[in-house]
């Protein structure tokens, strides 16, 4: 499932009640370390926030109440983070030194590999 970029205008609910009102709930087997009682119930929560299309996903826990809290924390770090713009890139120039330094570097690597090279008949 693709994730989307939350709109900036809809705010995020501060009661978790909320949150959870606009994600969809789907739990499963959580698997891993915990043996026979992670093997048999279903304590793994994922949300999937409706309105973005972010999941976020609890399964450390061995109790689902435990996880669907981790996974609202971890689903509130994402909704920040999918808010905050990027800094534009500003491109720099190469600098002179630099150029010349990276040509004389392939010089040197192309005269090592022509001295691999099988020497031709006329130079016998």
């Amino acid at each position: 499932m693709a994730e989307h970029h939350s709109d900036p205008t809809v705010p995020i609910p501060e009661s978790d009640h909320e949150l959870i009102s606009q994600c969809r709930i789907e739990t499963f087997k959580s698997g891993g370390k915990g043996g026979q009682h992670q093997n048999t119930t279903d304590s793994g929560v994922r949300l999937i926030h409706i309105p973005s299309g972010i999941i976020a996903s609890g399964r450390r826990l061995r109790s689902q109440h435990g996880n669907k809290k981790a996974a609202l924390r971890i689903l509130r770090k994402k909704l920040e983070a999918s808010r905050k713009k990027s800094k534009q890139r500003i491109s720099t120039k190469i600098s002179r030194a630099a150029r010349e330094r990276r040509l004389s570097n392939k010089r040197q690597h192309s005269a090592k590999k022509s001295l691999r090279k099988k020497p031709s008949e006329d130079t016998q």
